[in-house]
C-alpha cells in the first residue's frame, strides 16, 4: 500500500525500450523478429519516457516517437486522471525515432494547441524550416522552446530537466541526454551516444550523480549486423559498458537500465544468454511500463 507521500510523488514511466524502428522492425523476417508480428505481448515500442506530476496534474513526454499513439495510451493507463493531456515534449535529437511522432499533433490527427516542444538550437531551426514539421509551428500545433547545454528547464516547481550535449551522428541537429530531477530522485536519460570514450564526461561520474540511468543499449556486441560496417553507426555496445563498469561498486552498476535496443539485440529476450550476462554484471534491461518515483 502506497503512503500519501508516494501517491503525491512525481514519477516517470518507461513508454518504450526499442531502437528507432521498434521491435519487431518493418521488413525483418529473420529469427530476431520471427513470431513477434503475431505475439503482441512481445512487441516493444520505441524508447521514450513519460513524466507525471499528480499534484499539479501535468505530464510530459521525453521523445515523440513513431510509437506515440500507443505511448499516449500507455501513459493514460499509468495515470488515467490525465488521459490525453500533453503539457510538453522534450526531444534529444533529429533521428526519426525521437521526433517523428510529432506528426500526430497536427491537424490531420490531434489538432493540438501550442504544445511546448523543448529543443536545442539546431533542432529548433530544423523543425522551424523543414516541412512537414514547419507546418506544426505555423499552425501553432506546437510551440518551440529553446534549451541550452546544462541549463535547467523547469517543468514546474518540483521537476527540472538538464539537457547535456553528447557526441553522436548530428546530421540535422545536435544530440543531448537529459538529467531529470524530482523532489527525491534523479534519472538519467541517454538513449544515443557514439562511444563512452568520445564523451568528455566520464560515464562513472554521471552515474554517481543519479539514482537510475537509462543508457544506450542499441547493440549487444560486435558482429550483430552481418554485412554492415558497425563503425558507421557507432554506439557503446552493451558488452563494452559491462567491461567498462566491471569492478566498480555494485551501487553504481545497479543504476544501469539499458534502452534503445535494436531489433537484432538478443537482450530483448529476457531468457537469452545476453540478458543473463547483463544481470550477472549487476545491470538490467529496462522494462516497458516500469515506473520510477521522482
Amino acid at each position: 500500500m502506497c503512503s500519501s507521500a508516494q501517491k503525491d510523488s512525481p514519477f516517470a514511466v518507461v513508454l518504450g525500450t526499442a531502437q528507432d524502428g521498434g521491435y519487431p522492425q518493418a521488413g525483418c523476417k529473420k529469427d530476431c523478429c520471427k513470431g513477434l508480428w503475431e505475439d503482441v505481448s512481445r512487441r516493444r515500442d520505441v524508447a521514450s519516457l513519460g513524466i507525471v506530476d499528480p499534484v499539479t496534474n501535468q505530464r510530459w513526454f521525453i521523445e515523440c516517437t513513431p510509437s506515440f499513439p500507443r505511448q499516449v495510451g500507455r501513459l493514460d493507463g499509468a495515470y488515467p486522471k490525465l488521459e490525453g493531456k500533453i503539457d510538453g515534449i522534450m526531444l534529444t535529437h533529429a533521428h526519426i525515432g525521437h521526433y517523428a511522432g510529432l506528426i500526430h499533433l497536427g491537424r490531420e490527427v490531434m489538432g493540438a494547441k501550442s504544445v511546448p516542444v523543448h529543443v536545442m538550437p539546431r533542432m529548433e531551426k530544423f523543425l522551424r524550416t523543414q516541412g512537414p514539421w514547419s507546418q506544426l509551428v505555423e499552425l501553432k500545433n506546437i510551440e518551440l522552446k529553446t534549451m541550452r547545454d546544462n541549463r535547467p528547464v523547469h517543468l514546474n516547481n518540483r521537476i527540472k530537466v538538464y539537457p547535456f550535449l553528447v557526441p553522436h551522428r548530428d546530421e540535422f541537429s545536435e544530440t543531448v541526454g537529459f538529467q531529470i530531477e524530482g523532489p527525491s530522485k534523479k534519472i538519467l536519460w541517454l538513449p544515443d551516444i557514439d562511444k563512452w570514450e568520445k564523451w568528455n564526461t566520464p560515464l562513472e561520474k554521471v552515474l554517481s550523480g543519479v539514482d537510475v540511468a537509462y543508457l544506450d543499449g542499441t547493440f549487444y556486441a560486435q558482429g550483430e549486423l552481418p554485412g554492415r560496417d558497425m563503425s558507421k553507426i557507432p554506439h557503446p555496445l552493451i558488452a563494452e559498458t559491462i567491461r567498462r563498469l566491471e569492478g566498480k561498486q555494485n551501487s553504481l552498476r545497479q543504476k544501469v537500465r539499458f534502452i534503445h535496443l535494436n531489433h537484432t539485440n538478443p537482450a530483448h529476450n529476457p531468457n537469452s544468454v545476453a540478458t543473463k550476462q547483463i544481470e550477472k554484471a549487476g545491470m538490467r534491461v529496462a522494462v516497458q511500463g516500469e515506473r520510477v518515483e521522482l
